[in-house]
């Protein structure tokens, strides 16, 4: 059942940005945008903890999900150094993800060749 909780949560997300994109004179950059900043509103405000709860994956995996880990990130590194991790708590939490988008990215660039106009 978690399964189909994630598929259906996560689809749901995907769908609202879609139909944003699609109904919208949004950029797709401003959407992502603006996911993650629900994300961090709603990890502020305690409210994503208790979706990432019940959808898992469906929840942690779309752009609303790092949103989420920044806003958990800070709120540790506050409790933890004081006002200093303002600064750096968001970078901490979410180091792994980035680093790894990173790497991947910089490795596909290496094996593939981007296509002539």
């Amino acid at each position: 059942m978690h399964f189909l909780w994630a598929f259906i949560v996560g689809g749901i997300l995907c769908a609202i940005g879609q139909i944003l994109i699609d109904y919208t004179k949004l950029t797709p950059a401003r959407i992502l945008t603006s996911y993650v900043v629900a994300g961090v509103i709603l990890g502020a405000l305690g409210i994503y903890s208790g979706l990432v709860d019940f959808a898992g994956a469906g929840a942690k995996v779309p752009l609303t999900g790092f949103g989420n880990l920044m806003a958990q990130g800070v709120r540790e590194a506050i409790d933890e150094k004081g006002f200093i991790g303002i600064f750096t708590g968001g970078i901490t939490a979410g180091a792994a993800g980035i680093s790894a988008a990173l790497v991947f990215g910089f490795a596909a660039a290496l094996v593939f060749r981007s296509k002539k106009d």
